[in-house]
């Protein structure tokens, strides 16, 4: 038996790359898989390949990502695992010379696809009684990236928002981490970044190691998690230090009311 028998998946960005690699992962696993991506040519080749469905969206728009859903559900009977994939980079170090159409080309995907995906397989996953919602984000996120401000902005946005609704999933039922791959040979990469890499003998991670963390992922059970995945090594999570808490006169020690504000705004000084 598979681990993920009776399983369905859904995956954006699944026509090339980490997600196309993760379809087949899944597949091999048990999994029904529904491929999502912009690129009919690339979703149609995965899904024939892992016997899957494949519809094509835009996932920066919440209707077409609120449809595809739906259609998962109704033709494979829900969603069990939501992996929000889809991401592009645009590779502009000088802010001065980013354009308004292609900041909000880059917010749109990376950043509204993994926003309209988290809330439309929430809903999915409560009909279901449960289920893992996997995001990619990137080494990107949890570190700064010069060449490319913007994609970095992007993915520690995707960090911050599935680590703050992770808690909120529990009592439902759904896990909630991030994927954060670093440098992976996938169509992301421009010929002439992997020639660089090439050239300082830097090792290029193949999709099928991140979509073996994913699988990690989403069988642990664990949840609000950041699984950093680097070459010659294993998948693990990253561990982010706790901030400096407060130290206000008269008040050492006190939480305000709730459990979540007093561990948000307390830190680790109390």
């Amino acid at each position: 038996m598979g681990a993920l028998d009776g399983k369905v998946a859904l995956i954006t960005g699944a026509g090339s790359g980490i997600g196309r690699a993760t379809a087949e992962r899944f597949a091999q696993e048990g999994a029904s898989v529904f491929c999502v991506d912009i690129d009919t040519v690339g979703g149609e080749e995965t899904a024939a390949t892992v016997s899957g469905i494949f519809s094509r969206a835009d996932t920066g728009d919440s209707d077409e990502v609120d449809a595809v859903f739906a259609e998962c559900e109704s033709k494979l009977g829900g969603v069990d695992i939501a992996f929000l994939n889809a991401g592009i980079a645009i590779g502009v170090a000088n802010m001065t010379e980013l354009s308004n159409e292609l900041y909000t080309k880059i917010m749109r995907v990376n950043v509204d696809g993994v926003f309209y995906g988290a809330r439309a397989a929430i809903r999915a996953m409560q009909r279901r009684g449960g289920g893992a919602i996997v995001a990619t984000s990137s080494l990107a996120g949890l570190i700064p990236f010069q060449l490319d401000p913007v994609y970095d902005l992007t993915k520690h946005a995707v960090v911050g928002f599935i680590r703050s609704i992770a808690p909120t999933l529990v009592p439902l039922g759904i896990t909630a981490n991030t994927v954060n791959p670093g440098m992976t040979d996938t169509k992301i990469m421009t010929d002439e970044t992997k020639a660089l890499f090439e050239k300082v003998a830097f090792p290029l991670m193949p999709a099928s190691q991140i979509a073996d963390a994913v699988l990690s992922i989403v069988t642990t059970g664990r949840t609000g998690e950041c699984w950093v995945c680097q070459p010659g090594r294993d998948a693990e999570p990253y561990h982010f230090h706790e901030v400096p808490g407060p130290r206000i006169k008269g008040a050492s020690g006190r939480r305000p009311p709730g459990q979540e504000i007093g561990e948000w705004a307390m830190g680790s000084d109390g």
